[in-house]
């Protein structure tokens, strides 16, 4: 553990903390790592993906199954669930309208490689709630952010992406270059050479932006209106209409990614805060948890993808699929509704107020994150405005501990930079649920 670089807490009690949580696991998930054992015949670290090993240090719990909030193992235990599948299943599982909506358009075939009914009314709606009138579809965040950027290159003539710091906008290899001085591969396997075309500034430095815009060679500035892979960072006052205002200058696309907050309001936070992006770009969330991935874009971007002898290349077999289409016909327009924000929302701050509450009784100087339906937890006495300060103030092996002690008590809170979020699908006894078993934890550590 590196519980000794966290102010007041005595590291022998958080090691033998640990040891008993493992035990506990290794104890009641017996099925599910015999299960891990056997699939790494087959599947490479015994699962289908790799997220599902990195993300933790303990072994992932096989999931059996799911209804509203609730996820159950195939150990038979059973967890609340506060990540949601990453922010993709924003209203629970086996939800009644996904369900029903899945199931109708089944019935009439899944995907056809041709338009359906359902896409005008899908980006009609989306084109309401962000305010761009002209929208594609994918299949995830990744996709839309790739395409987005080859259409602001084509629509500019320029080659570089600007990006900030702490950012996380999906797995494509230009995407995964970090470091401020010089970027470089984030992860083994993305080619050295694609640095060239992108720089990465501090979140909130206003002035940083306007420095490398001025160079004249910035096809996009790709944002995230908050930070929120690394714990949650907000915006400065003045700094979202400061980045405006140079992208205007320089005839820079400013693209806002909302993946990770469109959970904030029906339009995300660009609607919330007034924010005004050439094309946005979002996934996951909206198809019930469904694959899904969409970007919108403004009337001039749009000219540049339709301009010339042939459109900017913009496609995959399964995009703007009739299932997916269907069921984010349906979701938005019946449960992605204002009244369910606001309870979120609503429920956000109980969360928040309940870890600041908790920190404060068991004398931790620690402060929670807060983003409408999102909270977390930062190890210090501050809240950060830059990612910098935010992995400063945050011990990941603590969070590991905290993960494993919770979900051994019924409460899943999978990754340790994004904290916990609320479900369309929660109530007050979910998140009174989740402070009891935090409060228990720090009454642990402490």
């Amino acid at each position: 553990m590196s519980a000794g670089s966290i102010h007041g807490l005595d590291g022998a009690r958080v090691d033998r903390l640990l040891a008993s949580e493992t035990e506990r696991f290794t104890r009641s998930h017996a099925r599910s790592l015999a299960w891990l054992d056997e699939a790494a015949d087959v599947l490479p670290g015994g699962v289908p993906m790799s997220w599902m090993r990195e993300l933790y240090r303990h072994p992932p719990p096989v999931i059996d199954r799911a209804a509203g909030i609730v996820t159950t193992d195939i150990d038979g235990n059973e967890y609340r669930d506060f990540n949601l599948g990453d922010m993709s299943v924003l209203a629970g599982w086996a939800h009644p309208v996904v369900l029903r909506a899945a199931a109708e358009r089944l019935a009439r075939g899944a995907q056809f490689l041709l338009p359906s009914e359902d896409d005008v009314g899908v980006a009609r709606r989306l084109a309401g709630r962000w305010g761009l009138p002209f929208w594609r579809f994918t299949l995830s965040a990744s996709q839309a952010n790739v395409e987005v950027l080859r259409i602001a290159r084509a629509a500019t003539g320029r080659p570089v992406v600007l990006m900030f710091d702490g950012k996380y906008h999906g797995h494509a290899d230009e995407l995964l270059y970090g470091g401020l001085d010089r970027a470089a591969p984030e992860i083994r396997g993305v080619p050295a050479a694609g640095a060239q075309a992108v720089r990465l500034v501090p979140f909130n430095d206003g002035a940083a932006v306007e420095r490398e815009l001025a160079r004249g060679d910035v096809a996009a500035v790709l944002i995230e209106p908050a930070l929120t892979n690394v714990g949650v960072v907000l915006p400065e006052p003045g700094f979202h209409a400061a980045l405006r205002a140079a992208c205007t200058a320089t005839g820079t696309v400013l693209v806002h990614d909302e993946t990770h907050t469109l959970s904030a309001a029906p339009g995300g936070l660009v609607e919330a805060w007034g924010l005004q992006p050439d094309a946005v770009t979002m996934g996951k969330g909206i198809a019930g948890g469904l694959p899904i991935g969409t970007y919108g874009m403004s009337a001039a971007l749009a000219h540049a993808v339709l301009s010339g002898s042939e459109e900017v290349a913009s496609g995959g077999t399964l995009y703007g699929y009739a299932l997916g289409q269907a069921v984010a016909a349906a979701f938005l327009a019946e449960v992605l509704v204002p009244e369910g924000y606001e309870r979120t929302a609503e429920l956000g701050a109980r969360l928040a107020d309940g870890i600041d509450a908790a920190a404060s009784a068991h004398g931790l100087d620690w402060r929670a994150h807060r983003l409408f339906n999102r909270s977390g937890l930062t190890h210090g006495p501050t809240l950060p405005r830059t990612a910098a300060h935010a992995r400063a103030t945050f011990d990941s092996a603590l969070f590991n501990l905290q993960r494993l002690y919770l979900l051994n008590r019924g409460i899943w809170e999978a990754i340790d930079s994004a904290g916990p979020a609320v479900s369309f699908a929660a109530s007050e006894a979910d998140v009174d649920a989740y402070l009891g078993v935090f409060d228990d934890f720090l009454a642990a550590l402490t």
